[in-house]
């Protein structure tokens, strides 16, 4: 027997406001269970399920202050994560920036990349403006600004066993497009 059945179609949702953390953390347990949890602590974000995305930021994104969520919830975040033993460093970078049309100057929406690894600040840093300016030149500088870029970096060198340095841009609302018939 087939039904009819009607409702509301939606789009893809596009996540609307978000807020930047980072932090470190170290354990002599384990990563998991231990730094990599100590290291969401430190940022704010231990309390909830993290979800991670590529690395696109919607025109319409606008950075908020961190707030309190439902323990227990979905964080969905684009985040860099860098795990390393006693002794070694873990540096974690983030850079993103918005596009402008050139015609309009109407915000498009935003890059993002990632870095994680052994390196110093400066280190990272480099990369990731390499990596930003890669990507904007390869599909985006014609008809794009790329403006208002910013870099948030995290590194350190563990005394204990276990390791984590973090940084996040996390997604805390969204706009569901309605699809019309």
């Amino acid at each position: 027997m087939t039904q009819n059945v009607e409702g509301i179609v939606l789009g893809c949702r596009i996540p609307k406001d978000y807020f930047t953390t980072q932090g470190t953390g170290e354990s002599d347990i384990t990563i998991h269970a231990g730094s990599y949890h100590l290291a969401l602590k430190k940022a704010g974000i231990e309390s909830y399920n993290i979800m991670t995305y590529s690395s696109i930021m919607p025109g319409i994104a606008k950075e908020v202050k961190i707030s309190k969520l439902s323990h227990g919830c979905v964080l969905e975040s684009i985040m860099a994560v860098a795990h390393a033993e006693k002794g070694k460093r873990a540096t974690a970078g983030i850079i993103y920036g918005w596009l402008y049309d050139k015609k309009t100057g109407k915000k498009y929406g935003g890059l993002v990349c990632e870095h994680n690894g052994s390196y110093t600040l400066e280190e990272v840093e480099q990369k990731l403006k390499a990596s930003l300016n890669e990507l904007y030149y390869n599909g985006f500088s014609e008809d794009y600004d790329l403006k208002e870029i910013r870099v948030m970096k995290e590194s350190f060198i563990p005394k204990k066993q276990y390791g984590t340095a973090l940084v996040a841009i996390c997604f805390t609302s969204y706009i569901f497009p309605r699809i019309e018939k």
